[in-house]
């Protein structure tokens, strides 16, 4: 296939309904970066032979040597279906009739655990996911992490099952073995997409299914995989059965016997599994004749086949002939860009349900509306969910996803970050956006502009943002939500530069670092110690090491790890804490409680924020936890930083004035709450209540 040049990506972006925005994520990495190289070649981006070996969207330098994906990267794909593989559309949105072509925004995210904020980061902006899972190993806690923030997002996941080809040469598995172990995973897959999603919800049944497609089995590594799509199509004019039921008939408890030729619902003596006997059985074949050396049976093989090897591979044997007789036979990226146009939703049906989810504002605002339509004529909202370094050092691509209307070059936009609130100036900027870009990879190229539904880079924003914003056009407008982590950055390292005269440019390389990890944090202690607070150790020496080679540039002293802890209180205070002003005249009372059980949690999820209606976050807390209404509306604020798992509550009454020192209370408590007593750390789950009282 030819690759596709700028102009044709940007003429396929006005087709909304044919672009397929996803994101490959799986609970361990090796070999998913091969199987995203399958993609890229099928798109005519890196030759088919080097399929495997290049690991084009690794890019560092650090990724290539571990074998792991650190950072997410993003890559835009054209790929075309074949007239009979429409029909298999389910989707009420593919387009004009008889539009083949697709544009598929990828985004290869990490598998390890510590770099988990870059799969939400990945996740915030795709409609699918592209889930791997080795079939050596199975369902692991990472996959239900994954799987968990995909459904949370409302992104709709579908399953590959890596590294075949070690169950077969290694492990050795017998069919019915192989085939017990994939009906094992699909079940587990299953299970932990019931727990978290509702199959009566906004996205319908999102459990995934091999007999209708939507699970793939190969091996990433050596570029081969398949649904049961492409063995039915292989059977189905020997059969005389229609694809569709066929594929139902080469999964589950569906058995064949060779003699009589009939199906049946029961194991006998002499019938098979079909899954074993039609997809299995030729698999099992090519692997025991090419890896046991039986070259007078290879010819005859790869003629029923209809494989047709090229000069220079005719002299191969062992694996690299099983490579290359594998990926002909059944081509990995053919497999799964089919899976991801078929079974994957374009923006237009996915921003319907996912709006909701998505906006802070009103759901029947103007932006609202255009986001739940993909509306390309309407306001433009884009969310911002990472920050890209670029080659220039210091500066950053703004990453992220048009929702609606249309980001342009030489736009003058509102760039609003998180902390923006609707008629306030703070977090707030009026500013061209310089240039317009499409990711591809380890390269970049300009684009004019970019309509709803796509992902691009935007250059020259990210002096205004930190990690993420809001792009619009609309002034009315309400922020996008804050994505919410999986995992929090509880391991701390101190930092300081071996040269004391390098401090301003630790300083500044705190910053870029700050900028460069969706999850990082980088604190300042009162002591003047400089913080770097991670999600994991792994996470945490990739950020020292960009640091000192990329960021600051200079040679740095580094402490121990330490995992910070939360400190809390087990039940309501005994002793009433008293504070009185100078004058004597005024006494504020307080106790420190703890939060019923769940409580800390709502808050975490956002069913409890500081940002929702007070009336209606009162009437919550009343029904779930017994607060009383009148105090429940009198939250003067969560914290630390406003938003965390602790509030404060006025329950003075008859008392004016009271704004006057509304203030300096809340300062007091988000310092406190930020630092508790017993060892400097954030608190957790606890309310404080205080009256004040006024001494005529």
């Amino acid at each position: 296939m030819v690759n596709f040049t700028v102009d044709e990506i940007r003429g396929l972006m006005d087709k909304k309904k044919n672009i397929r925005n996803m994101s490959v994520i799986a609970h361990v990495d090796h070999g998913k970066s091969t199987l995203t190289d399958s993609l890229v070649s099928k798109a005519g981006i890196i030759a088919g032979a080097k399929a495997g070996e290049t690991r084009f969207t690794d890019t560092r330098k650090d990724e290539q040597e571990r074998c792991i994906t650190i950072k997410s990267t993003a890559i835009s794909m054209y790929f075309e279906v074949e007239d009979k593989d429409l029909v298999f559309i389910t989707h009420p949105d593919q387009g004009e009739k008889g539009e083949k072509g697709f544009l598929i925004n990828l985004i290869d995210s990490p598998g390890h655990v510590d770099f988990s904020s870059e799969v939400t980061a990945a996740l915030r902006v795709t409609d699918g996911a592209l889930v791997v899972v080795d079939c050596v190993s199975g369902v692991c806690v990472q996959t239900e992490t994954v799987l968990r923030q995909a459904i949370a997002e409302r992104i709709k996941p579908i399953l590959f099952m890596n590294k075949m080809d070690r169950a077969l040469l290694e492990l050795q598995l017998d069919s019915e073995e192989l085939y017990q172990t994939f009906q094992r995973i699909v079940e587990n897959v299953n299970v932990i997409i019931a727990t978290y999603n509702d199959d009566g919800g906004p996205m319908g049944e999102v459990r995934v299914d091999p007999s209708k497609g939507s699970v793939g089995f190969g091996s990433g590594l050596h570029g081969w995989a398949f649904t049961l799509k492409q063995f039915s199509e292989m059977y189905s004019e020997k059969f005389k059965i229609e694809v569709v039921k066929l594929m139902n008939r080469l999964w589950g408890e569906n058995f064949f016997n060779g003699k009589t030729k009939k199906w049946s619902k029961q194991k006998d003596a002499d019938n098979k599994r079909s899954f074993c006997m039609y997809v299995l059985d030729p698999i099992y074949k090519v692997f025991d004749a090419i890896m046991n050396y039986k070259k007078e049976e290879i010819p005859t093989l790869l003629e029923k086949l209809g494989i047709v090897l090229k000069h220079e591979d005719k002299d191969k044997d062992g694996k690299q002939l099983l490579k290359v007789v594998m990926r002909t036979w059944l081509p990995a990226g053919e497999a799964l860009l089919q899976m991801i146009a078929i079974h994957l939703p374009s923006p237009v049906v996915a921003q319907k349900y996912r709006m909701e989810m998505l906006y802070e504002g009103p759901h029947d605002d103007e932006a609202a509306v255009a986001v739940k339509n993909c509306d390309p004529n309407g306001p433009l909202m884009m969310y911002i969910s990472k920050m890209v370094p670029t080659s220039d050092k210091g500066r950053f691509y703004a990453f992220g996803r048009v929702f609606s209307g249309k980001v342009a070059t030489g736009q003058k936009a509102r760039i609003m970050g998180p902390n923006y609130v609707v008629g306030k100036k703070e977090d707030l900027y009026e500013k061209a956006i310089q240039r317009t870009i499409l990711m591809m990879g380890r390269y970049v190229e300009a684009i004019e502009d970019v309509p709803s539904g796509n992902i691009c880079g935007l250059v020259g924003v990210d002096q205004f943002l930190v990690k993420t914003g809001t792009i619009t056009t609309f002034k009315d407008a309400h922020n996008m939500k804050v994505m919410k982590f999986s995992v929090s950055p509880v391991v701390r390292v101190a930092v300081e530069p071996k040269n004391p005269a390098d401090l301003p440019k630790l300083v500044e390389g705190l910053k870029r670092l700050a900028k460069s990890d969706p999850m990082v944090q980088c604190i300042i202690e009162e002591s003047g110690e400089h913080i770097i607070a991670g999600a994991g150790e792994l996470h945490l020496e990739i950020c020292l090491k960009d640091l000192e080679e990329d960021h600051a540039c200079i040679p740095l002293k580094k402490s121990d790890p330490v995992v910070s802890y939360r400190e809390t209180v087990n039940e309501e205070s005994t002793m009433m804490c008293l504070s009185k002003s100078p004058n004597k005249h005024n006494r504020l009372f307080m106790k420190a409680c703890p939060m019923p059980d769940g409580l800390a949690e709502d808050i975490d999820n956002g069913d409890v924020s500081s940002k929702g209606d007070f009336k209606v976050r009162a009437r919550y807390l009343a029904e779930k936890y017994d607060y009383d209404v009148t105090e429940a509306r009198k939250i003067w604020c969560f914290g630390p930083d406003g938003t965390g798992p602790n509030f404060i509550i006025d329950c003075t009454k008859g008392v004016q004035y009271l704004n006057e020192i509304k203030d300096s209370v809340v300062a007091g408590f988000q310092w406190a709450s930020k630092e508790g007593v017993l060892s400097d750390e954030n608190m957790r789950g606890l309310y404080f209540f205080f009256i004040f009282t006024v001494i005529v």
